[in-house]
Formats: structure tokens, sequence, C-alpha cells
């Protein structure tokens, strides 16, 4: 049995899916499925069970588990609760790296790049305490998986005993199937995918950096496909511990972004360029970039989509059918 927390959210659905798929049909998921249409995440997967996050660990009491895959979270890079983001984000995650330690169990966790803050000490994802310590997140989000990060790093530096296998995975910009009901927090891509069916023009950011042409910001966009193998793989390679950046290795811009988009359906671009609000243009990454060097030194060589070819797969596959869900 494999439990899933924030199964049926973005990323969790889809690995759940790619758990069934590999032939474990006894996965639990732990997730809130409110009034967002989130069950249609789950409605095509074979799951035992929905746990609220709130009776999780009542839950746990006395069971043996094959793997805790968390990516729970409240991951809004806009949140503003503090006390709030921190229980969810921080220490129910201390509670299950507790509980998978006591209880020899493999934990693989979402980490994510928001932690690198502005980018300016780079995106390598070194391990060591000293450098997870010098990271500054620019948001809350960041700061609470930046904490969880340290918070494992400490106990490896202390030697301390730890989950048999322990994996923390710093997502990049992941977008795919079954983020529709993230609203403001969906990717451009999907956001913006009707408007581009139905001929609108669509508006991207003008560049307020000298030498940084309009709609050139950059980061590195990542398929979910790209990321469900990188789990698959931690879950058949138990003994591969360690946090690991999950994305592509190259940056691309919002336009070539939207540009994919535009080809997958045949379709003429129609872009223009709208000034960035001023109260975000003093903290606006301009650029991200996953160093993956990490990744491959763990035995990782399922390699990367290229950004036309997953754009072209979500598209057709997904977005432009009338059953979008996987």
């Amino acid at each position: 049995m494999f439990l899933v927390t924030g199964g049926a959210g973005f990323i969790g659905s889809n690995i759940v899916a790619a758990l069934n798929e590999a032939g474990h049909a006894d996965v639990v998921v732990s997730d809130f499925l409110g009034d967002e249409g989130k069950w249609r995440n789950l409605a095509k997967r074979q799951i035992s069970d929905v746990v609220p996050p709130g009776e999780l660990m009542a839950w746990l009491r006395g069971r043996r588990l094959s793997g805790v895959i968390h990516m729970g979270a409240i991951s809004a890079t806009t949140a503003t609760d503090g006390d709030l983001v921190f229980e969810t984000n921080y220490r129910l995650s201390m509670r299950l790296l507790d509980w998978c330690t006591v209880n020899p169990t493999p934990f693989i966790y979402a980490s994510s790049a928001a932690t690198y803050g502005d980018g300016t000490q780079g995106f390598r994802d070194d391990n060591s305490l000293e450098a997870l310590k010098a990271l500054r997140p620019m948001n809350l989000y960041g700061w609470s998986k930046y904490l969880f990060d340290v918070a494992v790093a400490t106990r490896v530096a202390k030697n301390e005993t730890l989950p048999p296998q322990w994996a923390g995975l710093k997502f990049f910009n992941v977008f795919g199937p079954n983020e529709y009901h993230k609203g403001s927090m969906m990717s451009v891509l999907t956001r913006r995918f009707d408007d581009i069916k139905h001929g609108k023009t669509i508006q991207l950011f003008k560049s307020h950096r000298e030498g940084i042409a309009d709609g050139d910001q950059r980061r590195d966009f990542i398929y979910v496909d790209d990321v469900l193998r990188v789990v698959m793989w931690l879950v058949d390679n138990p003994r591969v511990s360690g946090i690991f950046n999950v994305g592509t290795g190259k940056a691309r811009s919002f336009r070539d972004l939207i540009v994919a988009v535009y080809a997958a359906l045949g379709a003429k671009e129609k872009i223009a360029y709208i000034d960035m609000p001023e109260e975000i243009r003093g903290s606006y990454q301009y650029f991200t970039e996953a160093d993956g060097e990490h990744l491959r030194r763990a035995g990782y060589n399922g390699g990367f989509t290229p950004l036309e070819d997953s754009v072209a797969s979500y598209v057709k596959n997904f977005l432009d059918r009338p059953d979008r869900y996987r």
C-alpha cells in the first residue's frame, strides 16, 4: 500500500495514475476534495481510501506501507496565512518524516524551486546543510519548504536516523493535466489555452530589465510526465536518497511556451506585451533553470522532453479534448 498526500491535487493525482499504471492498485490518498472538482482528478483511478489530512496521523497508527509520497501542501506562492502554511507545509511534513523513520518506510516529498529565492546563488541542489541554510526564499511557501529541507539536512549532518529512503524533489515549473482546479496558480499555458484556441490576443509581461526582451523572462518548464518518471524511478530505486532538482535543465521564455501552443494548434500567434504590475517588479524572477547534475550522479538517465514536444502532447492529448483529465 502506498500513501500519496495531496493525491487529489495536480502532481499528486498524476502520481496516483503512475502507481496504478505500474500495477499498484492499493493506493490511499490524503487530501481535501472540497468543491473545486478535485475528485475528477481521481475519477479514472483505483484508490482504497481518501483520508482527510487532519485524520492522517491517527489513520497511520498500526499501518505498514510500501511508501509515503508526500505532495500535500499549500502551494500558492501568494499565500499569506503564516500559521496555516507552517502547520500544513512544515509541521505535518515533520510528523510524516518521524513516522517513516520509526516505521521504516520510504519517504519521497515535494520541495520546490521556490527555495532558491531570486536565484542569485544559482540553482544547484547542494545537499549540504551550509548550502541549504544560505538560501533566501522570497515568499511564505518557499520559506516553508526551505525549513523542511534544512530540518532533513540537519538530521543528515548529525548522523541521526532517517527513513530507509528519503528524497526531496525541488520541482521547477510543472505543467500538465489535472491542474485545472488551481485557479490563478495554474500554469500560464493552461490558463490561456481557451483564449488561444478562440483567437484572442495573449498578453505577456514586458521586460523591465535591461538586456532582456519583452516576453523573454525564462523558466524551467517541465511536463508532469517527466516528473512522474523521476518519482517512479525513485520508487523503483529505494536506496537512492537526497534532495534533487526536478527540471529539464533548459530555461525557456514565456513567449516560447505560448508560441508552442499556437504551433500545436496550427494557429497564427497573437501576442501583446503589457507592463508588469509595479508591486511585483522588484521581486519578479527573470530566470530559473535546474542544475540536474545531482540527479544524474544518483543514476537517473530518463532525460526530459523538449518544450515543444511536451506542449504538443498536452494540447493534443488533453487540453484540446472534451475530457481533459488523466
